[in-house]
């Protein structure tokens, strides 16, 4: 068991990556309260619209559609340390700019809009560039760990921070919820600026002409020309906009299905949490680049769990189905991610991750509106188990291309054996 244990947590004996995943889980505490504490203060501005939430979820993930590619090219040029350093510069100055909205009660709806887009750019600016960077802490060697405990981290950070916002917004009220927010964007800050960079694994940068050389466009023609890339960003493309959508969809499932206050909704949101932490527990043993069945596999699990939870007609039923949703949900996420980040060049990883993170996060503007839209006409659960649906034709989908591209590589493979021999005879 402790040999067991000492693999799974083996990348936190580095401490420049110590030192991130401390940072991050910091963070990432205080922004899942103040997505809640969002999500509250804008039903309470907005009379309990569903449509009004689907829209501030819209703004928040627009700029990582617009700029997520850019910033993986710069991430393929640049330091990424510094370049993690201005982002989450970025993102705290806005924090402490809302939270004093908040706090002196001078906060309007468009204010969660204009907030909610430009922390988007912040998220937009920061996502690759972090995914990126993982490599350069831990190298190729603990990459698969190092993955699986990010993830663990921010669900981690999942299960406390939705939890802790509840009680809090109920006892305080949704400014102090921000407050924190703000505060705990700061560590991160501190955590890079105490790295070590010459620990950092990482090349040296290209020269100038060359950075200059490198487009996005190189970026996509790589992974079109790469299918065992394209698929699990195909899939995921599809589950991110129609399913991963919980955010929006289990403030209204509680809100407007149920009846029940914010610590209720932050139930919902610790115990999905709390399955999905398993799933990226159950990863960090992992040491080699995930099958394309086994990323077909979860997406089907986390599909279909998805599709019960919207159907489920009772509060205790959705609560003991979101778990099992949360460990598909991530354990799909985290397999598809190591495929495509181990499967990927150095040269080109900067633009690939972004590109991931596009069809990850960047699908939401145009998901998070219509389901929204689907919540507040035809109820919450509606547009859970539809997104569910979608998501579970487009996985079978992908295992049926797959299993007649692995079939037609096994027919080239035998027939022409017996052929030789005939032709001898």
């Amino acid at each position: 068991m402790q040999a067991r244990l000492s693999t799974m947590f083996q990348s936190l004996q580095v401490r420049n990556y110590r030192l991130f995943a401390f940072g991050q889980l910091v963070k990432l505490i205080g922004v899942w309260m103040m997505f809640i504490a969002q999500d509250w203060l804008v039903l309470e501005l907005s009379g309990d619209s569903a449509t009004a939430l689907g829209v501030v979820v819209a703004l928040q993930f627009t700029p990582v559609l617009l700029l997520t590619l850019l910033s993986g090219r710069l991430a393929d040029r640049y330091d990424k340390r510094m370049l993690l350093f201005v982002a989450n510069a970025f993102w705290t100055v806005l924090s402490l700019a809302m939270s004093v909205l908040v706090l002196t009660d001078l906060v309007q709806l468009w204010h969660v809009f204009v907030f909610a887009a430009l922390l988007g750019v912040a998220n937009a600016m920061e996502t690759p560039v972090r995914q990126a960077f993982v490599s350069e802490l831990v190298g190729t060697a603990l990459l698969p760990n190092a993955l699986s405990l990010n993830a663990a981290v921010f669900n981690s950070a999942r299960i406390v921070g939705p939890a802790v916002a509840g009680l809090a917004i109920a006892v305080f009220d949704v400014g102090p919820v921000f407050l924190v927010t703000a505060l705990s964007s700061i560590a991160p800050l501190v955590t890079v600026i105490r790295m070590r960079p010459t620990e950092l694994h990482r090349d040296p940068l290209p020269p100038r002409d060359e950075r200059a050389a490198a487009t996005v466009l190189d970026g996509l023609r790589y992974v079109a020309r790469r299918p065992d890339l394209l698929l699990p960003m195909v899939v995921m493309s599809v589950i991110g906009m129609s399913l991963f959508n919980f955010q929006l969809t289990l403030a209204a499932l509680a809100k407007t299905v149920f009846n029940t206050g914010a610590a209720s909704f932050g139930l919902f949101s610790t115990t999905l949490a709390a399955g999905a932490l398993v799933g990226a527990l159950a990863g960090t043993g992992r040491r080699s680049r995930p099958s394309v069945w086994l990323v077909l596999g979860a997406a089907i699990g986390c599909a279909t769990f998805g599709t019960l939870v919207g159907l489920a007609p009772a509060y205790w039923m959705v609560v003991a189905l979101l778990p099992p949703t949360g460990f598909f949900m991530v354990y799909f996420a985290q397999a598809a991610n190591q495929r495509v980040q181990l499967g990927t060049d150095a040269a080109f990883r900067g633009r690939v991750m972004a590109l991931w993170v596009l069809v990850f996060l960047g699908t939401n503007p145009v998901g998070a509106p219509i389901i929204g839209w689907v919540a507040e006409t035809f109820g919450a659960g509606a547009s859970i188990w539809a997104g569910g649906l979608l998501s579970l034709t487009t996985a079978l989908l992908a295992l049926a291309w797959q299993l007649r591209r692995a079939g037609a590589r096994l027919r080239f493979r035998v027939l022409p054996l017996p052929r030789f021999y005939v032709t001898e005879m």
